[in-house]
């Protein structure tokens, strides 16, 4: 029945609706007051910017801290890619209410479907966050090929599951994975990783001003 309803489905960004931030049932610690692991590298390779223009990973790990989450453009699972989307969007509001962060921080989504996830499927699927240039960018990113991206996720220990694929012209009907996003500093260490659990605007912008202190060299 899902492979009927999604096969129907045209070749354009399948837009889900957008999920409701839940709210946070406890009272997180105040930034500084804790410290946050260096867990392992963030992998580099080869990825495609959504201008079709050709990068390393690493320009977009490196150099700010980064919040960096696979995706795919027409997931519908409300606890999946559209959670995610809502809460780096909200977070994305009260990073660039902060001057002494939004020039610190970057948001990368990059699709691990790299058949249907073009450059300018990625272009259309963030057309609104990359048009937005209030201080922090947000890219859009896909790769080459899936020989590209095999060892990226592997790098990243993300796990997907990807059904049979379709008739020529048809998309993969669903790809199975668990909601990961990661904190990377400035140095490309990845310091954080949510799950769909504790993926909440509050505790991803207490951990940011909590690597900002460390940078800082001082803790409040």
């Amino acid at each position: 029945m899902l492979a009927a309803v999604l096969g129907s489905l045209s070749a354009s960004v399948v837009a889900a609706a957008p999920s409701a931030v839940p709210k946070l049932g406890f009272v997180p610690p105040a930034p500084g007051s804790y410290q946050l692991q260096r867990i392992m590298s963030a992998p580099d390779g080869a990825v495609l910017e959504s201008d079709g223009s050709v990068h390393r990973l690493s320009e977009f790990t490196r150099g700010k801290l980064t919040l960096f989450s696979f995706i795919y453009t027409y997931c519908t699972d409300a606890k999946g890619c559209p959670l995610a989307y809502e809460t780096l969007h909200s977070l994305k509001k009260s990073i660039e209410q902060d001057a002494s962060l939004r020039d610190q921080v970057r948001f990368v989504s990059m699709s691990f479907d790299p058949r249907n996830d073009t450059p300018e499927t990625m272009r259309l699927y963030g057309d609104l966050e990359m048009r937005d240039r209030k201080g922090l960018r947000w890219h859009f990113l896909t790769t080459p090929s899936g020989k590209e991206l095999a060892p990226l996720l592997d790098g990243f220990g993300q796990d997907v599951s990807v059904a049979l694929e379709q008739p020529h012209g048809q998309r993969v009907p669903v790809l199975s994975h668990m909601l990961k996003v990661f904190l990377i500093d400035a140095h490309g260490k990845v310091r954080e990783i949510y799950s769909t659990s504790y993926l909440h605007p509050t505790l991803l912008l207490n951990d940011i001003k909590t690597l900002m202190l460390e940078r800082g060299g001082g803790r409040k």
